[in-house]
């Protein structure tokens, strides 16, 4: 981790009581939209894995500084460039009394680089993994890689037996429509056990009273409930209903941090939120007609058209950072001389949609979640009616996004709303393997859309076996550039993390925006 991320960090967690209230208590929480699905391997939510974590441990995990740090697996080294040795935590059981060892590895691995994956992006580097004994597994990788511990990170051990007997050895993905038993029961051995899960209701966890390590919590349970209206929401935490909203609206927040009995905290989140584009021959909008989104031109007016400073200061109400590029200031491989946003200029928008051959715009189609980013939904309306002034026609489209990345992976639309948190591995690799390079299997996991350069996926496949760090984040440096230059996507901001709950609530807050309750403590 970087020093910028360490300080970052350091400075937004909240310090935890050092006694131990003698009275827990259940953490109430809500947020705008549910989990996707309880199945650890059917999605690339970074929300949704955040609540998974509640209930599954990853073989090394991240501890309030962010640092990797040992859980299911207590030691490893390199045996060769592409083989890990992990030695596992012996003693350990799932939630449903089973054992956990070297079979559930192997098993848990195998399920996540499967072709059916939906989240076998994150493990780029892997192609299998192979028992020593009982208590010892070696990962395979495809050539040496410097960001296998990172992954591992949010790679969530299950219990092969359970996935056996419940016919969900192979996994789900919400982008194909294949469900299985883990999509709505989950059998970890984190902290929490998931006792109930009602989509689109609520989810209601107990404590793991056996669980391996010492709990840093006073709760006695949590439970979830998505919460679509914001104002519903607010309307249940100043009722006292809800012990903690995250996030908050922002046109709430002097509300709420005004009010006795209830507190507000805010600081950067590591997400970017920006626009991707349909790089396929034709647009849904304009079937039978070549796409005007593939002319570098296009896409340079598209940016030049918004006004991201209008965004920020009246939809973002001044708490995000205006930006250029896909990666935010903490992570690896960010350049500040690459971060800048095309100016709005709407006589320049014209002339380059009139030198591209659209002098009286074309018509698009433009989607977006309204229940996944802050002021979503309101976002992309603001920037329909900005393409409006050089003639271009965006059809805007909103959805929950239980339905909308479904349909986003399935290439569905035009330009689309998507965020970026560089997770797991926190690192700009995260980025290019996923969003830039070419998607072929193994790479372009979350490109559905026919995006695609040589340049790219040579930086690609050229980072992920460098082991010159130097050179490595040159490389992602490079890919970037590449990027902002081309304009593949179009950067909106740096969202914050901004979160309202009882001042008798503390949990720590994160750049990534998990909500992590195995922090918390509730006087």
């Amino acid at each position: 981790m970087n020093n910028y991320l360490k300080t970052l960090v350091a400075g937004i967690a909240i310090i935890m009581p050092l006694t131990t209230p003698s009275l827990a208590k259940t953490l109430r929480w809500s947020s705008a939209g549910d989990v996707v699905s309880y199945d650890p391997n059917a999605q690339v939510d970074s929300f949704t894995q955040g609540m998974q974590h509640m209930v599954f441990d990853p073989l090394v995990r991240r501890n309030k500084e962010l640092q990797l740090e040992p859980a299911l697996a207590t030691s490893w080294e390199v045996v060769e460039p592409t083989r890990w040795r992990f030695k596992l935590r012996q003693g350990v059981k799932f939630h449903e009394g089973q054992a956990f060892n070297a079979d559930d590895v192997v098993a848990t691995i195998l399920r996540e680089i499967d072709p059916g994956s939906r989240n076998r992006e994150d493990l780029p580097a892997v192609v299998g993994a192979e028992k020593v004994d009982d208590y010892t597994v070696d990962i395979i990788l495809r050539g040496p890689y410097p960001l296998l511990l990172n992954d591992l990170a949010a790679v969530y051990m299950m219990s092969k037996p359970w996935m056996a007997e419940h016919d969900a050895l192979k996994p789900g993905n919400t982008s194909t429509g294949v469900t299985t038993y883990a999509n709505n029961h989950a059998n970890g051995t984190g902290p929490f056990k998931l006792v109930s899960y009602e989509p689109d209701a609520k989810s209601v966890f107990a404590v793991n009273e056996s669980w391996w390590d010492k709990p840093q919590h006073n709760l006695t349970g949590v439970e979830y409930r998505p919460i679509a209206s914001d104002a519903t929401r607010v309307a249940a935490l100043l009722s006292g209903e809800l012990d903690m909203i995250a996030p908050i609206p922002l046109q709430d927040i002097d509300r709420i941090g005004n009010t006795p009995g209830l507190k507000v905290v805010q600081n950067p989140s590591l997400r970017e939120i920006f626009l991707g584009f349909n790089y396929r021959p034709e647009l849904h909008a304009m079937p039978g007609k070549p796409n005007p989104l593939l002319d570098v031109q296009v896409r340079q007016a598209l940016w030049h058209a918004v006004d991201l400073n209008t965004i920020q200061k009246r939809l973002m109400r001044g708490k995000s950072r205006t930006s250029g590029m896909l990666v935010a200031p903490e992570v690896t491989g960010y350049d500040k001389s690459i971060d800048e946003p095309l100016a709005y200029d709407v006589k320049q928008a014209k002339s380059l949609l009139t030198q591209a051959g659209y002098p009286d715009g074309f018509k698009v189609g433009l989607n977006c979640s309204n229940d996944r980013y802050i002021a979503d939904e309101q976002i992309c309306l603001a920037i329909a009616s900005m393409w409006a002034k050089i003639g271009v026609k965006a059809e805007v489209n909103v959805e929950s996004k239980t339905t909308y990345f479904p349909r986003m992976d399935k290439g569905d639309f035009d330009i689309y709303m998507i965020g970026w948190a560089s997770l797991p591995p926190m690192d700009g690799f995260s980025a290019l393997q996923s969003l830039l390079a070419s998607s072929n299997g193994d790479y372009g996991g979350s490109n559905p859309n026919g995006l695609s350069d040589g340049k790219i996926d040579a930086l690609a496949r050229a980072a992920s076996t460098e082991l010159d760090e130097a050179k490595r984040v040159q490389m992602l440096k490079d890919a970037f550039k590449i990027t902002h230059d081309q304009a593949f996507y179009l950067p909106l901001h740096q969202q914050p993390v901004a979160w309202a709950m009882s001042d008798k609530v503390d949990i720590p807050q994160f750049p990534d925006e998990y909500v992590r309750p195995w922090f918390a403590q509730m006087k």
